[in-house]
């Protein structure tokens, strides 16, 4: 009798909300698929790549072993890092793999089940860092202040005033962080009002005149007691090199907002208060003469009071905010919009709907997500007397029938579009969707805005986020391959051949191949049954080396106004590019780079299918000499 053995790999079915389609997706995964893409997303290179804080904790270690052995005492190390990294088993693995290829696993060994307290703070006991300073610092910046608060806007010599709370929202307590040092002082218009002080220092002296809207922070390091080892996070424009400055993105700077804005007189001194809990810091500002007159009781921590704060994170403030992207969907609605037009907004929590009724349509409707945006948009309502100006519908649109429209047929459908749960840019086609759900309640020469979109590539050479993915090999003569070739093959799993989304405003790239429109999508028409496919190459035309190639999209509202979620300007002579600050890129990136030699004879060739009963875009892409 033969006995014939057949290993399976396990699969499960994991119930997803699909964000292009809306639908929930029940697909057969893997059961290793969460195990790596926990491991393929996890960022790990990046802080083995960081040289300056490797060495300066190998300089702070071996200064801390020096004075312990001066003692006549025996050296016993504990890495509290490593043990909270350790939890997560295949980091345990990895760890235990590069001490043994360094030869250490003698010398090396874990601990199971011991309180870190047992091991901790006994006399002579020296820790590397040896203490944290945290620095802030008083800015006025239009583009950060644009990030806090709903302002005004102007509609057709109308105000449209923000939101009713009985004053200023205090916004949200969540921390910010970014790479400020995309936001340097010279980024106009911002008005630098202190010098950084550190956060123990109350008291800060106004350096300028402004509006103090927003506190700008960061921390140091110091690697012994003396403070002459120090690892800083402060961003690159305090440097007098800012070149020089070492590039991270696991330590970041923050952005605080404050809960109003307040004039700063130069050489005003002012109290700055810090505050914390166990999740977050928040900070008050007050002058001489208002510490005074109020209580010496700290401030609470801020919380929302208008929702919108809820539902909108920082950048979609900005979206909002942003005057130019305003007037060009007024234009446009303007230029469909007729006195008996019936419309239909499609996106989250967007203004579009009381545009197009300050605009004079006949009737506007909007669909909502859920019930806490649709809330934020009948307050806008309520706050500028329009109060059931228009008729908010918490519904899908496969639901939405002809009598929730009163019998009417939809003339203008208009979306940003935005959705919440959109990640990469393709994921907006949502609205796509929704259009064809509703095509039975169109009328026939309805105006659909955006009339279409196109998906957009540039093969890029990024300055510093190529570390994010790129293999360590050595870390401070450390073989730390084990990790490399783990993460490698977690990235092969799945995520090496799919995009993932990146801020680029504030990871600095260069264009090798022109920008190029790869796909369009006509809105105008239903989604198509069968998948739409493109094929082509672009020539490198400045030199560099290729680390990947980014993507985004273009909405075209008419045949003459386009929004750009991508690139919002030429790129230069150089290949500098310029990026909305309001949406993520997509980011495919090379397993290894490649080199451009700008002349054309080396391209990227690429291939887009979009399938639509997937509601994704299956991309792939090739470096090829000529």
């Amino acid at each position: 009798m033969s006995v014939i053995a057949v290993e399976a790999e396990m699969k499960t079915f994991c119930g997803r909300a699909n964000p292009t389609t809306g639908a929930l997706d029940w697909v057969e995964e893997s059961e290793e698929y969460d195990y790596h893409q926990e491991i393929a997303r996890s960022c790990y290179a990046d802080m083995l790549h960081d040289h300056d804080r490797n060495l300066k904790y190998y300089q702070g270690i071996r200064a801390a072993v020096g004075r312990v052995k001066a003692r006549g005492e025996k050296v016993i190390v504990l890495d509290i890092g490593q043990e909270q990294a350790c939890c997560f088993q295949p980091m345990a693995e990895a760890a235990q793999s590069i001490v043994k290829k360094n030869g250490f696993s003698e010398r090396s060994r874990s601990l199971t089940n011991t309180p870190l307290t047992s091991l901790w703070g006994q006399e002579g006991c020296e820790a590397v860092p040896h203490r944290a300073t945290v620095y802030a610092q008083l800015v006025e910046s239009e583009l950060l202040w644009s990030w806090a608060q709903l302002q005004p806007v102007e509609v057709e010599g109308t105000r449209l005033v923000p939101l009713p709370t009985g004053g200023p929202c205090a916004g949200a307590h969540a921390v910010c962080d970014i790479q400020l040092s995309q936001v340097p002082p010279t980024a106009s218009p911002r008005s630098v009002l202190s010098a950084p002080c550190s956060v123990p220092q109350l008291s800060v002296c106004g350096s300028g005149w402004g509006r103090a809207q927003v506190v700008l922070s960061w921390w140091d390091l110091d690697m012994d007691p003396s403070g002459s080892i120090v690892c800083t996070m402060a961003p690159s424009w305090t440097y007098k090199q800012p070149k020089t400055a070492p590039w991270r993105d696991h330590w970041m700077q923050s952005v605080y907002f404050l809960p109003v804005e307040s004039s700063v007189s130069d050489g005003e001194e002012l109290r700055l208060t810090v505050c914390h809990d166990d999740y977050s810091l928040w900070y008050s500002l007050q002058s001489p003469s208002q510490q005074g007159s109020q209580s010496e009781a700290a401030p609470s921590r801020p919380c929302c009071t208008c929702q919108a704060h809820l539902v909108w994170n920082r950048p979609r403030f900005g979206e909002l905010n942003d005057r130019q992207r305003t007037e060009s969907y007024v234009s446009a609605l303007r230029s469909v919009l007729r006195e008996d037009s019936v419309c239909l907004g499609v996106s989250d929590g967007s203004l579009l709907p009381v545009f197009a009724h300050m605009l004079g349509a006949k009737k506007v409707y909007g669909l909502e997500s859920s019930r806490m945006s649709e809330q934020v948009i009948e307050q806008v309502l309520e706050a500028n007397s329009m109060k059931g100006a228009v008729e908010l519908l918490e519904i899908r649109p496969e639901q939405l029938s002809s009598k929730d429209l009163g019998g009417e047929q939809i003339s203008v459908l208009m979306g940003e579009p935005y959705f919440s749960t959109s990640l990469l840019p393709w994921h907006s086609l949502f609205f796509w969707y929704c259009r064809t759900a509703l095509a039975g309640l169109l009328h026939p020469d309805a105006a659909i805005l955006p009339r279409s979109a196109t998906l957009h590539m540039a093969a890029v050479e990024f300055q510093d986020l190529w570390r994010i993915r790129a293999p360590c090999g050595t870390c401070e003569g450390f073989d730390v391959t084990p990790m490399d070739e783990m993460v490698q093959r977690s990235l092969d799993f799945r995520e090496s051949r799919e995009a993932e989304p990146h801020p680029l405003w504030e990871y600095p790239c260069r264009a090798l191949t022109p920008p190029t429109a790869v796909m369009t999508f006509d809105f105008t028409q239903c989604v198509p049954q069968k998948p739409i496919s493109s094929q082509g190459s672009l020539p490198f035309t400045r030199i560099g080396r290729c680390h990947g190639v980014a993507l985004w999209m273009e909405y075209h509202l008419t045949d003459d106004i386009t929004v750009s979620a991508g690139l919002i300007g030429p790129v230069s002579e150089q290949g500098e590019c310029e990026w909305s600050r309001h949406r993520k890129q997509g980011v495919y990136f090379f397993r290894s780079p490649g080199e451009s030699s700008g002349d054309g004879r080396a391209s990227v060739s690429y291939s887009f299918t979009f399938e639509p009963s997937l509601g994704d875009i299956k991309m792939d892409f090739r470096i090829e000499a000529q």
